[in-house]
């Protein structure tokens, strides 16, 4: 045997390594895309989750508004975001689209109402300051009917919209410095609001839409009076001297209304729509009227055993039909 055989046999005779092919093979180089793919899908899945309805609303303005930028709120919470700005068909206005997200699609219904928030600064009142930077935003109030998706946006933002209360129209010769959002006064305490001020249907007289906050609706009688009292009342006498009067700073800058009530039992409650005469000033026996109305049930002290029934208001409430003619007291 020679040489190169026995190397041959004892080759053979050395043990073999096993090699095992896999049969996938996953670079490390993408374990990190991987990661950001399967990131990006959840995000993604997230936010289809929160989508909700898509709604159009049409505004006369659409100056501001800003595709993927404008939100749409409700009590200052984002529910939505306008996802289009386009001009309507006729050319008269904007058609503003928006996406709704799902926990909102409640509000989407017939009755809703629409409003852009900018910056305004008038006579005795700003408003919308936290959109000069952010820019402007669409408020909403939800509807209470049936769905619906096309709706048609206010220009400004409704007074005293959502509050209930006790709403009367006041009968006047002239508006004078009273516009919607004037304060009402009784006894020097702002209890209501001026809704709408407009012309009576004959054109003679200007209908002040008011509203009284439910917590003061009561002292509104068939008897109350109401009176401008707008601007400064000077008066200058030989033994009083200067006088000079006023409700507050704001009904100089803005306007406002004061009303009285007699103290007479007999007076009833009055019922939405009713309407009364506003006068120029108020008379003297008007402004010592002090009436004892509770505003609201008196609760027992823990402290007392003493069992009391708070007063209560008359079940009979009135309807009036017809308006008294507008008056005025001269001085």
């Amino acid at each position: 045997m020679n040489e190169s055989q026995e190397n041959l046999e004892a080759a053979d005779e050395l043990p073999k390594a096993k090699v095992k092919r896999s049969r996938w093979r996953f670079p490390v180089v993408w374990v990190v895309p991987a990661i950001a793919v399967i990131v990006a899908g959840y995000l993604a899945y997230g936010r289809l989750e929160q989508l909700g309805p898509k709604i159009t609303i049409r505004f006369k303005d659409g100056n501001g508004l800003k595709t993927g930028q404008t939100p749409i709120k409700y009590r200052g919470v984002q529910i939505g975001e306008v996802t289009a700005v386009e001009l309507s068909p006729d050319q008269q206005g904007v058609v503003v689209r928006a996406r709704l997200q799902r926990s909102a699609a409640s509000i989407a219904k017939e009755g809703a109402v629409f409003w852009i928030v900018r910056p305004e600064v008038g006579i005795g009142n700003i408003t919308g300051l936290d959109t000069v930077i952010t820019g402007p935003e669409v408020d909403v109030l939800p509807g209470t009917g049936k769905e619906q998706s096309e709706f048609v946006g206010l220009e400004n933002a409704p007074v005293a919209l959502e509050e209930r209360g006790l709403k009367i129209i006041l009968i006047t010769p002239r508006l004078g410095s009273l516009r919607p959002g004037s304060p009402v006064y009784y006894r020097g305490v702002e209890v209501g609001t001026i809704q709408q001020c407009d012309l009576s249907p004959n054109a003679a007289t200007v209908a002040i839409q008011v509203l009284i906050k439910q917590r003061y609706a009561r002292l509104v009688r068939t008897g109350s009076k109401f009176w401008n009292v707008s601007g400064v009342d000077v008066s200058l006498s030989l033994f009083r001297g200067l006088e000079v009067n006023m409700e507050s700073l704001r009904s100089i800058a803005a306007g406002g209304i004061a009303f009285a009530t007699p103290a007479d039992p007999t007076e009833q409650l009055v019922k939405d729509g009713m309407s009364f005469p506003l006068y120029n000033k108020a008379a003297k026996e008007w402004l010592e009227w002090a009436p004892n109305i509770p505003l609201r049930a008196v609760k027992q002290s823990p402290q007392k055993d003493i069992k009391r029934k708070p007063a209560r208001p008359s079940a009979r409430q009135i309807e009036t039909t017809k308006r008294p003619e507008p008056q005025r007291i001269e001085d």
